[in-house]
């Protein structure tokens, strides 16, 4: 798949001088409008706050608006359930994300008039096999570590919780402060408040090149058309280092990470209430069935690094169906209702890249990779704060881009 109008296999073809060229004259122009690079959840939330607060805010994306990353997710919003050893950082980010997630909610769905389907679910993390269970029990006493509000279940405790685990379930980590949105009612209840706040939306136009001049972003060229603008941001997932004009000091260190997943439809006889999140021992597959309001079950996801192919495949289907079949045995007479694969951004050390950059007026908001949902208000407040105010979250500072430079 191209990048904003970058062809994959060669992005120095383009130069900021050879696209912009015949628009220089034009970038001398003054002007304060905002240019956001991306409409995913994270560059929708970005506008919506700044074009609420009064802002000339134009966002441009390659495609329509939330059909990359934020459209393949299963939308759970999980620090607890996800965390890692020596991610203590992105664990801060991630429950500080969490703790902002019902006032942001309850803000877009005011500006939008609709619902994204957030559900304050909890999550419960299960273990079949010995070696689940050591694993499992691994997490667990690391999450204590922690001081996260977590608690181990018997496999019986786990069932009562949600009836529809296999017996062979043998022992659980219960997570209740984890929770869940629509991803994509959120998608779309974004788009609608950002419109609606005024601020302007260039779906499926490419952004070609961005202009910098004197280390000062300038504007932006798409569709053969100039755009000035007195700050530019960043939030083109993992296409974001291919967009053309980026000196190297600003260019992130993004990669695509390719997530399959699968929706089914519940029936009475298989009918799961809370969200399950199965780590497979033997092959560290990942599988979660995530149930949502209307009775579509998500399955996913897979974490394949395959480049920009985003397409679908027979192994990573069957992997995901395999192990989320092992804890719930039930879903084998689902009707399968889509299947979906998208690219999600990973940074480096797999957390996200955050605020200004070496080159004035470019502004960073990318790198999310599984957390995009999860990260979306957090990002959306501190990078509004930053522009509007010139203030740099203490929230963010750990996450800027300066920190691969070493």
């Amino acid at each position: 798949m191209p990048a904003q109008g970058v062809e994959e296999s060669h992005p120095s073809r383009f130069s900021t001088r050879s696209r912009a060229a015949p628009f220089l004259g034009l970038f001398q122009l003054a002007s304060d409008r905002i240019i956001i690079v991306g409409a995913g959840i994270i560059g929708l939330g970005i506008g919506w706050r700044l074009a609420r607060a009064g802002r000339d805010v134009l966002i441009f994306d390659r495609d329509r608006a939330g059909q990359a990353a934020s459209r393949a997710s299963a939308g759970m919003l999980t620090p607890l359930a996800e965390v890692r050893h020596e991610e203590e950082a992105l664990l801060r980010l991630g429950l500080k994300g969490l703790e902002q997630f019902p006032d942001f909610v309850a803000e877009l769905e005011s500006d939008s008039g609709m619902s994204v389907g957030y559900r304050p679910d909890g999550v419960l993390l299960v273990g079949v096999t010995r070696d689940d269970i050591e694993y499992l029990r691994f997490r667990y006493d690391y999450q204590r570590d922690l001081g996260l509000p977590v608690e181990w279940m018997s496999g019986g405790q786990a069932r009562a919780r949600e009836p529809q685990l296999s017996p062979q379930v043998g022992a659980a980590v219960w997570c209740p402060g984890d929770h869940q949105v629509d991803n994509r009612l959120m998608v779309k209840a974004l788009r609608r408040a950002f419109l609606k706040a005024g601020g302007s939306l260039m779906e499926s136009t490419p952004v070609e090149t961005i202009h910098v001049a004197q280390d000062r972003v300038r504007g932006i060229v798409a569709g053969n058309k100039a755009y000035q603008a007195a700050t530019i941001i960043l939030a083109a997932g993992c296409w974001s280092r291919l967009i053309p004009g980026l000196p190297g000091p600003a260019r992130p260190p993004v990669r695509p990470v390719r997530g399959q997943i699968l929706r089914l439809q519940m029936t009475e006889d298989c009918t799961v209430k809370t969200i399950v999140w199965y780590n497979r021992a033997a092959s560290s597959a990942v599988a979660y069935l995530c149930p949502k309001d209307g009775g579509h079950l998500v399955l996913g996801a897979t974490s394949e690094e395959m480049g920009f192919d985003d397409g679908l495949t027979a192994g990573g289907i069957f992997e995901l169906l395999r192990a989320a079949w092992e804890v719930v045995p039930g879903i084998y007479d689902l009707p399968i209702i889509e299947t979906a694969a998208g690219l999600r951004p990973g940074s480096r050390d797999d957390a996200p890249i955050l605020g200004n950059t070496p080159i004035h007026g470019l502004i960073m908001a990318t790198g999310h990779y599984r957390k995009g949902i999860l990260l979306a208000p957090i990002t959306a407040y501190a990078i509004a704060e930053l522009v509007l105010n010139g203030n740099t979250s203490e929230d963010i500072r750990p996450f800027g881009i300066g920190r691969f430079a070493a």
